[in-house]
């Protein structure tokens, strides 16, 4: 769960980059977040990682107090969340495979873990037949699907995809929120940042706008496209959940 109340931001050059803010995303909830450039959208997300600090106000994110938490407890909040960069971010000289392992090595995760986990969730993006191909040989879709599958492979309780549909074809973007939408589907809260309104108004859902710093909308709208998920996507993806050896998991 995500919860900020009266929640402010003034960086040391006197910008307000966010005031009083009160916001709530439950756990399991998908929703956009959207407003100009500037608006706060990027503030917002440093927040929430802990890379700032509210000048005011409280934020809570994964059962974690922000303003309470130590230096040391940054980085376990960090692995509760994943995030899916607009510029992918990849390890140029790594495979599909190893560029989502590293993710796991790093925190020691133990090797028979790694092994399977890291063929689950790339075969959740659709990527099989690029496992062993490197970002160079990858579309731009492609590429944020890995950028996908990296942030989900520690499972975490909560993404944030900061405008991930910003370097790819427009006609890749309706792909590329279908499968955040069906990631979603199975549990994890989803937090899309975009300014790209077109997104918003075909899929829909809940909208928070932010401008100047405020919320000034979070409401439900319907999408103009509700049959977002191919059959066949929402078919592999519950077969893959209910596979029990794709679901391993070291105690």
């Amino acid at each position: 769960m995500v919860e900020l109340k009266d929640v402010s931001v003034t960086y040391s050059s006197g910008v307000d980059a966010l005031e009083h803010i009160n916001l709530k995303i439950n756990d399991g909830d998908f929703v956009f977040v959207v407003g100009a450039s500037g608006a706060g959208k990027s503030t917002l997300i440093k927040l929430l990682l802990k890379e700032i600090d509210a000048t005011s106000g409280t934020v809570t994110v994964n059962g974690y107090q922000l303003g309470h938490l130590k230096k040391r407890q940054i980085p376990e909040l960090r692995r509760t969340i994943g995030i899916v960069f607009q510029d992918f971010r990849l390890i140029s000289k790594m495979t599909v495979y190893e560029n989502i392992a590293f993710v796991l090595r790093v925190i020691d995760a133990p090797r028979k873990y790694i092994r399977k986990r890291v063929p689950y969730v790339i075969s959740l993006v659709g990527l099989q037949a690029k496992a062993n191909s490197y970002p160079t040989e990858l579309s731009g879709g492609e590429m944020q699907r890995v950028a996908i599958a990296r942030a989900l492979v520690n499972d975490p309780a909560l993404i944030i995809a900061d405008e991930p549909t910003g370097n790819i074809d427009p006609e890749l973007s309706y792909e590329i929120v279908d499968l955040l939408r069906s990631i979603n589907m199975q549990g994890t809260t989803v937090m899309m940042v975009t300014h790209e309104h077109e997104l918003v108004r075909r899929f829909g859902g809940r909208i928070i706008n932010i401008t100047e710093g405020q919320i000034v909308f979070d409401d439900i709208m319907e999408g103009s496209d509700d049959e977002f998920l191919e059959e066949l996507e929402i078919s592999r993806i519950s077969e893959n959940l209910e596979n029990p050896e794709n679901l391993y998991h070291e105690s």
